[in-house]
């Protein structure tokens, strides 16, 4: 029934909720589990608010070479995609070492995450997704968005979807 299943995380506690259910359907099944980190693309760091834009009249950074403007820090942001990328490569490696014995592939992708996480599904022909969820509700979830709703309204396979868990109080 499942050959492969797509596990994105981003390290959170939703995210790792989430990993025990992955194990346990890939361990029945006998399938490969994709574990997917996105890097969210966000604006270069070298790009000027339109306000220092506008009140040095240019859109190329100031003379004095402060790296602000639309020619910012290229070596900057390098080291900043370098450094996510690392983060992630570490986040999918450590994923697939705590599913044990089971059949993993990692990879680490840049983008808008629910967009990612579609593509990768369908590039790889998974048959389930397993994520976790923050369990936002109201007002943040409207704010914030949620990529796992996202994935939820417009994947073409089943979606599995974990809360995190949260502690509970004795009184």
């Amino acid at each position: 029934m499942y050959t492969d299943i797509l596990y994105p995380t981003d390290g959170s506690d939703g995210a790792e909720a989430a990993l025990d259910n992955c194990r346990d359907l890939a361990e029945t099944y006998d399938a490969t589990v994709h574990v997917l980190y996105v890097a969210e693309r966000s604006e270069p760091h070298g790009l000027a608010s339109d306000t220092e834009v506008m009140g040095r009249g240019g859109m190329v950074g100031d003379p004095e070479g402060s790296g602000q403007g639309m020619v910012g820090d290229r070596t900057k942001d390098e080291e900043i995609r370098a450094a996510v990328e690392a983060h992630g490569t570490t986040l999918v490696e450590e994923a697939a070492d705590r599913l044990g014995g089971v059949e993993t592939q990692t990879a680490v992708r840049e983008g808008n995450p629910f967009e990612v996480i579609l593509d990768y599904a369908d590039a790889h022909d998974v048959d389930v997704i397993i994520m976790g969820t923050h369990g936002r509700t109201g007002l943040d979830r409207y704010l914030l968005g949620s990529v796992a709703e996202k994935v939820v309204r417009m994947s073409d396979v089943p979606v599995l979807t974990v809360r995190e868990e949260t502690a509970e109080t004795s009184e």
